[in-house]
């Protein structure tokens, strides 16, 4: 397994990231719990989760389930970087009080009370922010993860779904008080999608931040979804669906697939090789729903992409161009 450090941390991590969203919603307590071990005993030492993760009536469940699972024993606890996320409204649905979400300090109070109580461990390595708070004030932010770091609860503090300018705002305030700031920025970036390469890798490059891309089949569409179908497999559904309906859409999907048929590789392992290749990126985020899906994602590491083939997923899925001279007419 290869590591990377994670940002300017002493950290170590895995080159992926093992996500739980499935945990609980789709995927039961037994089966969570060997794709966790086997992806522990593959190397892959840096688990992502957040607060809401199960939904609805079950928000909180996913941490659960990691917590169940650091109660095993076995070291496993101790072999974990372990991830977790604040900003959703925790309350049962309907009862919705003001104060239990966003970046409230007395919400992030409350919020890493909760995780670690699910989680059953006494600290968090990386607490993330989910998403942008428009109304606290990072000055009010810092000084409530500060007291966590003094308290030994978290250990770092990173972001999600933030633009470019809010991880500079985060961390030009940090430094003025005197806080680490920021260390990681989770975005959505894939072959497809790849406007996070304009402002929000290059903030984080600048200010070292560590990339954690999310989505990066982008929902199954890099998966091989047009495959499936022709062989009669699971029928896209939802925004992939919606992207497909789109002619030159899925005409670009069809020559990506294409491509890779040609070179014999799979289309799900090569999306995330290629974002193994991509300048500031820690290690995409994997959310296996079973323990062969793990396993598909774990070939990925395996895999060389060589300049021929680069050149041709770039020409399919065109990025933005360097910044600034991206946002040149």
């Amino acid at each position: 397994m290869e590591y990377t450090q994670l940002g300017r941390t002493g950290l170590k991590v895995s080159r992926l990231v093992l996500g739980t969203m499935n945990f609980g919603p789709q995927t039961d307590e037994p089966t969570s719990h060997a794709i966790m071990d086997a992806a522990l005993g593959a190397g892959l030492n840096f688990f992502d989760t957040a607060n809401v993760y199960g939904w609805g009536e079950d928000k909180g469940r996913t941490e659960e389930i990691i917590g169940s699972w650091f109660a095993q024993g076995g070291g496993r606890r101790d072999k974990t970087v372990l991830a977790t996320k604040v900003y959703g409204n925790m309350a049962a649905d309907g009862d919705a009080w003001p104060n239990h979400d966003r970046l409230s300090a007395l919400n992030i109070r409350r919020a890493v009370e909760g995780s670690l109580k699910r989680l059953g461990t006494d600290y968090i390595d990386l607490y993330q922010f989910h998403h942008i708070d428009r109304l606290t004030p990072f000055e009010e932010i810092w000084q409530a993860v500060d007291v966590l770091v003094r308290q030994g609860k978290i250990l770092y503090a990173g972001s999600s779904n933030f633009p470019g300018y809010k991880i500079a705002q985060a961390n030009e305030t940090a430094a003025r008080h005197g806080s680490v700031g920021l260390v990681s920025e989770q975005c959505l970036y894939n072959l497809y999608e790849r406007r996070a390469e304009m402002e929000v890798i290059p903030a984080a490059e600048e200010y070292g931040l560590g990339v954690i891309p999310w989505s990066p089949l982008h929902g199954g569409l890099l998966g091989g979804v047009i495959r499936k179908e022709v062989q009669g497999g699971r029928r896209a559904t939802g925004r992939t669906a919606e992207v497909l309906a789109d002619p030159a859409a899925r005409a670009r999907v069809q020559a990506y697939e294409d491509l890779l048929g040609k070179h014999g590789l799979e289309p799900g392992e090569a999306a995330l090789a290629w974002l193994l290749t991509r300048p500031g990126v820690t290690g995409p985020i994997v959310g296996p729903r079973t323990p062969e899906q793990l396993d598909s994602a774990l070939r990925a590491l395996e895999l060389e992409l060589g300049e021929e083939l680069l050149a041709g997923l770039d020409e399919i899925f065109p990025g933005p161009g360097p910044s600034p001279e991206a946002f040149a007419w």
